[in-house]
């Protein structure tokens, strides 16, 4: 009786080892290894093969990049089986839209407007998301300035080109901007407290932030609040490879998502991976000033029930108007609203919430 016991228990056990390999076996098909996706997702997404980023500036701590710096470093891209190559830029947008349109790189940080004006020019790029319809730009003076048409037949001192929000603000202040004389300027922005221009074109968490920390005082001019259109953190694709490769985009896009919220709460090792890959010179301080103000700016300017990244067409045409209006283009609303998708950042929530991982 013992030894037919002992087989009876034996064919069980075996029996139960040939369910538990099935079972496991079945759970390895239906998620790929070492991803935390679906197995056919993840082929999906690497049917796209390599995948290239490319920064707006460097890889400075703005919005649009250091998420996206955060999220190849903590292994989101590979959560999602996308084999994404960073790449940081000089800042030069008219460069990377080019480089978008062509397909040498994949995925870039390009302003709404930007998009717009290469779209103009021939240059076919597709924007996909923008976290806010606050620019960066804004113009600084000293603080004995308290109304804008205080400008007229000043000197302005600018990067290069006149920022279109800012010329706009400034008609909209009542300026006469033909008699402002525009000077193209260095990177120091302490020749606006020595008084060597009147104004001073900047970024909103750049310029303004060196200035602080040196001890100047200036005003800060928002074409925002001049009811100027302008967007921050917006996402650009190649158009070809979003048409061919929708779920790669938008588990791009999620990765990044995901990764601003842990940046929210841990800047400074965000800053970190950044300063990681930029070497000797990378200013953490400086870097997490300028995350920590640009997240100020998106969070202020978020509306209610609207995901993060959510394209707002209202926000494109009133930029189309504007384009138009202070640059010459002839853009038609309708072919503005084309040259924007919003189904890849919807495709990434649940409601406003964030699906983590793709389902």
């Amino acid at each position: 009786m013992l030894i037919r016991f002992r087989a009876v228990a034996a064919v069980a056990v075996a029996a139960l080892l040939t369910v538990s390999a099935c079972s496991s076996s079945k759970e390895e098909e239906s998620t790929a290894a070492g991803s935390a996706i679906s197995a056919e997702r993840c082929a999906e997404n690497k049917a796209a093969g390599k995948i290239t980023y490319l920064s707006g500036y460097q890889y400075q701590a703005s919005a649009s990049i250091l998420e996206y710096v955060a999220a190849k470093k903590l292994g989101y891209f590979d959560d999602l089986c996308l084999d994404v190559t960073l790449q940081p830029g000089t800042g030069d947008t008219s460069q990377n839209t080019k480089l978008l349109a062509s397909g040498k790189v994949t995925f870039s940080p390009v302003s709404q407007q930007d998009v717009l004006s290469a779209n103009a020019n021939g240059i076919k790029v597709e924007g996909i998301s923008s976290y806010s319809n606050v620019g960066l730009e804004v113009l600084m003076t000293n603080p004995d300035v308290t109304d804008l048409k205080q400008l007229d037949g000043t000197t302005l001192g600018q990067k290069g080109s006149m920022p279109v929000g800012v010329q706009a603000m400034l008609v909209q202040a009542g300026a006469d901007f033909k008699s402002i004389k525009q000077v193209v300027v260095g990177y120091d922005p302490t020749i606006l407290p020595r008084g060597q221009v009147k104004s001073l074109t900047g970024f909103i968490s750049n310029e303004p932030n060196q200035l602080k920390a040196a001890g100047k005082d200036v005003t800060v001019w928002r074409p925002y609040d001049y009811q100027v259109p302008g967007s921050l953190g917006a996402m650009a694709v190649n158009p070809d490879f979003a048409a061919k490769y929708p779920t790669a985009v938008e588990d791009f896009l999620r990765a990044g998502l995901h990764a601003f919220a842990y940046c929210e709460q841990n800047g400074a090792e965000c800053v970190k991976a950044a300063a990681d890959l930029t070497g000797a010179g990378y200013d953490e301080k400086q870097n997490l000033t300028i995350w920590q103000t640009e997240v100020g700016v998106i969070r202020d300017s978020a509306k209610a029930g609207t995901p993060l990244g959510t394209i707002d067409t209202a926000n494109v045409t009133s930029l189309v108007t504007m384009l138009n209006t202070y640059t010459g283009t002839t853009i038609a609303d309708a072919d503005a609203t084309a040259e924007f998708d919003g189904k890849f950042v919807q495709a990434v929530y649940s409601g406003d919430t964030l699906t983590w991982p793709a389902p």
